[in-house]
């Protein structure tokens, strides 16, 4: 698809004439058209604030012309899973399990393989054959390559720690002592929760990446336990097989 057209397909899609996207993005009604004409293409600037009214990506603006690469864990993307820098802006080089708001959320490769290689594994790639793939292409990353200068302080990983203490010193009744925290986005872990007056609501952002973890029932026979945390809150919850039958055992603020 060319940039025309993908500009043409935003526009409509979100319900904007061209003269509402000239005044968004600040340029006259006859620039959109020229783009939507295949005339010109925006500028740089201008497909910024295009990304950032639209939610995707330049490469998507511009008609896919690259194939997105996670330059952390290599993971192939779609726009969905971008990470963010702290202004909000889409970042193409970073997933956000990997990058969520300018942060790094991993600093040790073993921990990231350890996390990656459960979602590799099937009946024709064993876990040893993913460990071993995972072990020859991070390296070749660009985050891995510069990590001492892109994330060389340990903050993050500090909070993490900090944050694991804190969870196992609440001694939640039958929950295992949390070993390490991973990224986790929330539209996969934000369950909808029972109020007393029977309506089920959730507690997360979709588009936010916290920390947390599953943890097994030390009886191991009884409900899952979810953990999330970020530096504002910690979460504690336990479920069934799926995330079914969500129940909020701890909200607490830090």
């Amino acid at each position: 698809m060319n940039t025309k057209d993908v500009i043409y397909e935003l526009r409509v899609k979100n319900g904007l004439s061209q003269d509402d996207l000239a005044e968004k993005v600040f340029v006259t009604r006859q620039a959109v058209s020229r783009w939507e004409n295949g005339e010109t293409v925006p500028n740089t600037e201008t497909l910024k604030l295009l990304s950032a009214l639209f939610g995707v990506s330049i490469n998507t603006l511009l008609g896919s012309p690259r194939r997105l690469i996670c330059q952390c864990c290599g993971m192939p993307m779609e726009d969905e899973i971008l990470g963010r820098d702290s202004d909000g802006a889409i970042n193409e080089n970073y997933c956000k399990w990997c990058y969520a708001d300018g942060t790094y959320t991993y600093s040790d490769m073993d921990e990231l393989i350890d996390v990656c290689i459960g979602h590799m594994v099937n009946e024709s790639f064993t876990e040893e054959q993913a460990r071993a793939y995972m072990k020859q292409v991070l390296p070749g990353l660009d985050y891995w390559k510069n990590r001492a200068e892109l994330a060389p302080d340990g903050a993050f990983e500090a909070l993490k720690k900090k944050l694991a203490e804190e969870i196992n010193a609440l001694g939640i009744e039958g929950m295992p002592k949390v070993e390490r925290l991973n990224a986790l986005v929330g539209s996969y872990v934000n369950l909808a929760y029972p109020l007393p007056s029977g309506r089920r609501v959730p507690f997360l952002n979709d588009q936010t990446t916290y920390l947390g973890t599953q943890l097994e029932p030390e009886k191991g026979d009884g409900r899952c336990f979810g953990v999330l945390a970020n530096a504002d809150f910690i979460l504690i919850c336990t479920y069934d097989e799926g995330g079914a039958d969500p129940e909020l055992l701890l909200y607490k603020k830090r």
